[in-house]
């Protein structure tokens, strides 16, 4: 049977009127490649994307989303019968308190807006997933290994995938990627950097090799 992966992938937008919105430069590269990869070692594929500019990969179940809290209802629904969750979108971290209906006219002076936290969903997906791996990618500017490795700990994940987006080499609009992995057991891969599509190969073998063992 064939194993079903559950990826995420692009960035969430948190709208503060019909056409203005919060959201982050994420293209969505890397989870398309990990859904291509996955397909293509022979799984079925549910790929929850956030609003980019590429053309769905063939052969794998595309869930169109837009803001953090559609993302989670996907997530959710699909993550029951699925063997590994990678979540390498860009979900926001906040959205404002309340949209509105009608677009904010422009006026003098300054504006505030409230802002909320949204839902963590890997860590939501960690506190009851079971037999399900889960992988988290951590987008970073410090202290790479200390930072991933906190979130592994913290989200009970079975690997992580940390990288560094301050680099002008790779990253978020980049067609390549400097990846470090970290493994539940301890291990840590400090990859070179590589085009996506190869980055994202070495990390389906990996989620295989989970399943394997």
């Amino acid at each position: 049977m064939k194993p079903v992966f559950l990826i995420t992938a692009g960035p969430t937008r948190e709208y503060f009127d019909p056409v203005r919105f919060i959201s982050n430069p994420s293209s969505g590269k890397m989870g398309y490649a990990l859904a291509r990869a996955a397909r293509d070692a022979g799984a079925r594929v549910v790929l929850v994307s956030g609003p980019v500019a590429l053309s769905p990969p063939r052969g794998v179940t595309v869930v169109p989303v837009g803001t953090a809290i559609e993302m989670r209802r996907a997530v959710l629904r699909h993550s029951r019968s699925s063997d590994v969750v990678i979540m390498a979108a860009a979900v926001a971290d906040y959205r404002p308190s309340r949209t509105l209906r009608r677009k904010m006219k422009k006026g003098p002076g300054r504006i505030s807006v409230a802002m909320v936290r949204t839902r963590d969903i890997l860590a939501e997906m960690g506190k009851g997933k079971g037999k399900t791996r889960l992988v988290g990618f951590a987008a970073e500017t410090g202290s790479i290994v200390r930072e991933a490795t906190r979130k592994l700990r913290a989200k009970n994940l079975d690997m992580i995938v940390a990288n560094n987006i301050s680099r002008r080499d790779s990253g978020f609009a980049s067609d390549f990627n400097k990846a470090v992995i970290l493994h539940r057991d301890g291990k840590i891969e400090r990859l070179p950097l590589m085009p996506k599509p190869r980055l994202a190969r070495h990390i389906v073998s990996r989620c295989m090799e989970m399943l394997d063992a």
